[in-house]
């Protein structure tokens, strides 16, 4: 899968991304990353991307001339029509079910603002998705982009070693994910639970769900609204609530 980012600081972008997990996918050529300087298209001799607001206001705002055609150049050979990602506060939230839908797409571009915006007109013109990572504000489009990025790599087959960890990742099934041990079994006064140490994969396996549905409930309960659990483990967690309740 390829990934385009048009920014003003790809330095920013490669040094994010080409490290850990997905700096290994680069290097084995799973997937493909292309921080591109929009400024390298400018028109302007001083190498300026940006200009004041019309109709005045605070910050600059960044042109739309050396955007545009920095996205013609790293498009024109593209074999595919490829999704343009916008990240704004204005867009909608990412989440693990959009990660999942655009890690099937042959590659995304992603257009990383600035200052204090961009003109609207290339946004109309290029710009396919608008995403945002929560209601704050950053300074730039740069670490969206690589959350984002990064979310959507461990969905492609190969990324990840083992392909059952994504899956298990915390909302692979709408819930969090439980909580995890290692070595050593006493730390500090604190015990791993002794169903870990049991052997009984069938029991591990239903005490992980238990603690998943358990976790979820408390820390995110919107998410049981939409998450894959059954009429009995809905039941559970009411009766583990009600439980929780009166002591």
């Amino acid at each position: 899968m390829d990934f385009h980012v048009l920014t003003l600081f790809p330095d920013m972008v490669r040094q994010g991304l080409e490290n850990s997990i997905i700096g290994r996918a680069i290097e084995e050529g799973i997937i493909h990353l292309n921080a591109v300087q929009i400024r390298d298209y400018t028109l302007s001799k001083h190498g300026k991307t940006d200009d004041y607001p019309y109709g005045g206001g605070a910050g600059m705002v960044m042109q739309a001339q050396p955007i545009y055609d920095c996205f013609v150049d790293v498009t024109k050979d593209l074999p595919y029509k490829p999704r343009v990602i916008f990240l704004t506060p204005q867009g909608k939230v990412f989440n693990q079910q959009a990660a999942r839908e655009l890690a099937i797409e042959p590659g995304l571009v992603f257009l990383c603002g600035h200052y204090e915006g961009i003109d609207e007109r290339v946004i109309e013109e290029i710009v396919t998705d608008e995403y945002s990572i929560g209601d704050f504000v950053v300074t730039g489009g740069e670490m969206p982009a690589m959350l984002m990025i990064d979310a959507i790599s461990r969905m492609i087959p190969g990324v990840l070693h083992n392909e059952d960890s994504a899956e298990d990742d915390s909302f692979g099934g709408g819930l969090l994910e439980g909580p995890q041990y290692s070595r050593p079994e006493v730390w500090n006064g604190r015990r791993v639970p002794p169903i870990l140490l049991s052997g009984d994969h069938a029991k591990v396996d239903a005490w992980r769900r238990e603690q998943s549905l358990i976790r979820t409930a408390i820390r995110r309960p919107d998410l049981l609204a939409t998450a894959h659990i059954s009429p009995k483990e809905r039941k559970f967690i009411e009766k583990y609530l009600e439980n929780s309740d009166s002591v």
